[in-house]
């Protein structure tokens, strides 16, 4: 019989289940707003000022890495600790500190790959006003001023950025709470006194105010035990009306600003069927952002992982266009500037400013220092089929021969929380999935894998391994109390393992391997969900802050919650493999960095129409700010889609990083075949896209792990001196050369693309149809079209023998798309390995520079001292933009050579060439006469 904790779990679960399924729109009371954040509404009540902080230049210290120098807050004499850091790559970092805090403030760890390489700093002059210190190359300096304290990054003549300049710097120093301190003993009162600064000193212009000390939201009572400890700067930006990233919110790209409502804010939480176009927080938090004129990009990373707002301002604000060519007639000299500041609910400011000059620099220079994407198994690129839940193995078995019979191809299947023996995570339903292994066989004989759910919170069940093993070794986060923290989630009462110890991440990684993990075999991967973390009774549904980490608070670490879950993970399955496989874990909640362990998708939206075009800007703001393994719920995980939006959200999913559809437990099933054949075909053709241009993607995704740039970039990107790309987000890029305007409006008969590039030309994919680039283009568009476009120029390899799955494919021959530009050139690459192990790291791959100039379209090899060898050759090369040649010779690395059989198009200009067969990895050349 149950035990009432059991019932009282079940009749929970099936209640959330009701509101769940039907309320479909989010529950805006459920989170705070600015005015009820308490922190947040103390900070923005500050008003634009003369700071209160002064530099006292007399403790200013200079040695080869860095700047010190004390601040002072003249209303209450608390002393801060500036550190100032120039950084190798044109970078910039500024840490403020309390000198004597009570107790150490929390630093965050583990985000940084390293401990960031420094570069010298030199003194060019200093009076009593002030420093000025060298930054290096192009004139670069940074000015400190003196009273009130100011930072300005300036070139040349130029500012670049400016710090404090509206005087919004705020530093809630830790301090005892007057009502219950107690006077200290004689021996330790001079310390004290130190310490306490705030305590000696009379303290003018601070008053307590309503919870700086407790905060009571809804029914929930956070207790503060270390009092206010927010932090805040404000960082303006002369000539910029344009800034990005701050991911995660359900909004444009081009960040608003935020003078008439609530900042963005940054507090990963589990927000089901959020609304669209507001700051809301969401799951993810990225606290970096980039800003953006026709002269320069650059960008600033806030490295705090509290609760934190973000607000914007700009002097162009509301302006519209006759308004600012008024401006430009009238001879208005005002410059247009955005004002951001950040304010965070604790720890110290860390702040790493990237200097550019351009958006690639930008991306580099993050990169330095948070890692690049990681570099996932070519099949996690491929298409993946998902819903909550498929119901046992004879279901899984049908749907993975339903998309044989209709001839579609898919790499994943995915098993959501039901697949569990009562939600115990690492384990599967006994009658329902009895023999995991036969099933995960079943798909391996097609060359087909499975992802199935790993989420944190632990069934608290003294007869569940896990549950028993993180207890008695003590790995639970701690409630305010010292007990082990409990809160309802899936599986009823539920504890949450504290992924901040390194410890415990390594027990967690350790529960992947094979002889752990009953029924897990090689073709299993792992979805992290509900790691925000997800409390379903807790504030905000998500944890109390003051439950605790050791020796932090919540407060401190939130928004690195998910980042660890989805390390750990990561581990696991690398060390399942012996460090030979490649892992992929999909993860709802991120932080920077977490692009270094997978991929990330937009969480709970919903089959509207909107909610397919936010999934662009949504997976755009992402890979500026480093994370390029984004994609959405295909058909939107809420309600139920028309077969219409159905199909444009294949077809735009196809061109995103991650493909993955999805849905509710409430929702009919929808697997591609279920809405006739008219529309299986369409969604057949959408797939089978993705899988020609696999190749393409997994070439994007070796660069992105390379350099940092994003492999779903904004036009603005790589036209960054063409201001009608800077708020474009309903067409995006992939790497340079293929741009995407999926169809995203209901009962479109036509789009209109905007074609950058003042000399270029861009070919219809599908008609090879050339087009004039900088011009609005007006597309007409059936259900079967997806407007894309390569760029003259470039040359795009692809696979055109579309198999059931990408492992099928895997040597395969090849397509070369070569678009000639007008100076009819082009270039691109080809790389090739193994596919899902590391062995590219020891230089096992076949990497080829493609060149087409003066009538010869060659291969290279760009990395001589990597070994690899290919079965796959090339069968054919389609030149766009041709002429017709008399005829054409291949010559092979060994000398020899042989006239190709060629086909031209007159009306349309393309030459294909039939059968050349060259190996994919050798040396080779092809001459047009």
């Amino acid at each position: 019989m149950a035990s009432f904790t059991e019932r009282m779990a079940s009749a929970f679960i099936l209640w959330l289940a009701v509101c769940l399924s039907g309320s479909w729109a989010v529950d805006r009371g459920n989170f705070k707003t600015c005015d009820q954040s308490a922190f947040c509404k103390r900070q923005r009540a500050l008003k634009p000022t003369e700071s209160p902080y002064r530099a006292l230049l007399e403790t200013m210290e200079l040695t080869n890495t860095r700047l010190t120098l004390q601040l002072i807050n003249d209303n209450n004499k608390v002393r801060l600790l500036l550190e100032l850091y120039r950084l190798q790559g044109n970078i910039t970092r500024v840490k403020i500190n309390e000198l004597k805090p009570l107790k150490p403030r929390y630093e965050v760890p583990d985000v940084l790959i390293r401990e960031p390489p420094t570069e010298p700093l030199s003194l060019l002059s200093q009076d009593e006003n002030g420093v000025v210190l060298s930054l290096g190359a192009d004139s670069q300096r940074v000015i400190v001023s003196a009273r009130p304290f100011r930072l300005d990054i300036m070139e040349g003549r130029e500012v670049l950025m400016s710090l404090n300049s509206r005087g919004l710097l705020a530093f809630e120093h830790l301090r005892i709470r007057k009502d219950t301190q107690a006077e200290p003993e004689a021996e330790n009162k001079e310390e004290a006194d130190q310490t306490n600064q705030a305590e000696v000193a009379k303290e003018e212009g601070e008053k307590v105010d309503d919870g700086m000390w407790e905060e009571t939201f809804k029914s929930h009572s956070d207790s503060k035990p270390n009092g206010p400890s927010a932090v805040s700067l404000d960082f303006s930006l002369p000539g910029v009306e344009h800034v990005y990233g701050i991911p995660e919110h359900a909004d444009t790209l081009r960040l608003k600003t935020t003078d008439n409502g609530d900042p963005y804010r940054l507090y990963n939480l589990d927000v089901f069927q959020y609304e669209l176009y507001n700051p809301m927080a969401l799951y993810g938090a990225v606290p970096v952002m980039l800003a953006h004129n026709a002269q320069r990009t650059t960008g600033i990373f806030w490295l705090n992982a509290a609760e934190t707002w973000v607000d914007i301002s700009s002097n162009t604000a509301g302006k519209t266009v006759f308004g600012k060519m008024l401006d430009y007639v009238q001879g208005s000299s005002e410059t247009p500037q955005t004002d951001v500041r950040w304010i965070s609910e604790s720890g110290i400011i860390d702040v790493f400013i990237m200097l550019g000059p351009t958006a690639k620099d930008v991306f580099s220079q993050y990169a330095s220092l948070t890692g690049t994407q990681s570099f996932p198994p070519l099949s996690s690129l491929a298409y993946h089929q998902c819903r909550w839940n498929y119901n046992d193995q004879e279901d899984v078995k049908a749907v993975d021969m339903g998309f044989d019979e209709h001839d579609i191809p898919y790499d994943f299947i995915w098993l959501d929380i039901e697949h569990t023996d009562g939600k115990r995570y690492f384990t599967w339903d006994p009658h329902k999935f009895a023999t995991p292994k036969e099933m995960l066989q079943g798909l391996m004989d097609k060359k087909r894998k499975m992802v199935a759910i790993v989420d944190p919170h632990i069934k608290v069940d003294s007869s569940y391994k896990i549950h028993n093993e993180i207890r008695s070794r003590g790995y639970y986060i701690k409630n305010k109390d010292g007990g082990d923290y409990e809160g309802w989630c899936w599986p009823g009462s539920a504890g949450y393992p504290d992924f901040t110890r390194a410890d415990m991440r390594s027990w967690w990684a350790s529960m992947f391997a094979y002889d752990q993990y009953e029924g897990s075999m090689e073709n299993l991967y792992t979805w992290n969900d509900m790691n925000e973390p997800s409390v379903f009774n807790g504030p905000e549904v998500t944890m109390h802050k003051d439950a605790t980490h050791g020796d932090w608070e919540h407060r401190d670490v939130h928004n690195l919650y998910g980042f660890y879950v989805q390390m750990a993970t990561a581990e696991g399955q690398i060390q399942r493999s012996g460090g030979v496989e490649r892992p992929f874990v999909l993860t709802r909640a991120f932080f920077a960095g977490s692009q270094r362990y997978g991929a990330v998708w937009t969480g709970d939206n919903a089959a509207e129409w909107d909610h397919l075009k936010i999934s662009i800007p949504m997976c755009l703001s992402l890979g500026l700010v480093g994370i390029s393994f984004c994609g959405a719920d295909v058909g939107g995980f809420f309600k139920t889609p028309s077969s219409e939006l159905l199909v444009r959200w294949y077809q735009t999913g196809a061109y995103q990083p991650f493909f993955r559809a999805h849905a509710h437990l409430d929702t009919p099933r929808r697997e591609p075949w279920l809405f006739g054949p008219e529309n299986t075909a369409l969604i057949r053709e959408a797939v089978r896209q993705r899988y020609t241009l696999l190749p393409y993607w997994y070439l994007q995704f070796y660069h992105t792990h390379r350099t940092g740039e994003p492999v779903m970039r904004p036009l603005w990107v790589e036209y960054p001196q063409d201001p009608a790309t800077f708020a474009l987000d309903d067409e995006f890029l992939i790497g340079r050369d293929l741009l995407v305007h999926p169809v995203t409006e209901e009962g479109a008969r036509g789009v209109t693309a905007y074609l950058p590039g003042k000399n270029e030309v861009w070919f219809d994919v599908n008609t090879f149809q050339k087009h004039n680039g900088a011009q609005n283009l007006y597309i007409p568009v059936t259900m079967n079209s997806i407007p894309v476009f390569q760029r003259g120029g470039s040359i795009i390899p692809r696979k055109l023998r579309v198999r059931r799955s990408s492992t099928c494919m895997e040597h395969d021959p090849y397509t070369l798309y070569v678009a000639l530009n007008p100076q009819r050139t082009a270039e691109g690459e080809l790389y090739i390995d193994d596919g899902h192990t590391f062995n590219y790291e020891k230089k096992e791959f076949v990497h080829r520079r493609l060149s087409f100039v003066s009538n010869i379209l060659s291969s290279v090899d760009l990395a001589p001292d990597a070994q690899f060898t290919t079965p796959s050759w090339i069968e054919r090369v389609v030149i766009l933009g041709a002429s017709k040649p008399s005829n054409v010779t291949l010559k092979t690395a060994d000398g020899q050579e042989s006239q190709l059989e060629f086909d031209f198009d007159s009306s349309m200009s393309v030459l294909t060439l039939r059968k050349p067969g060259m190996n994919a990895g050798a040396d080779w050349t092809v001459t047009l006469k």
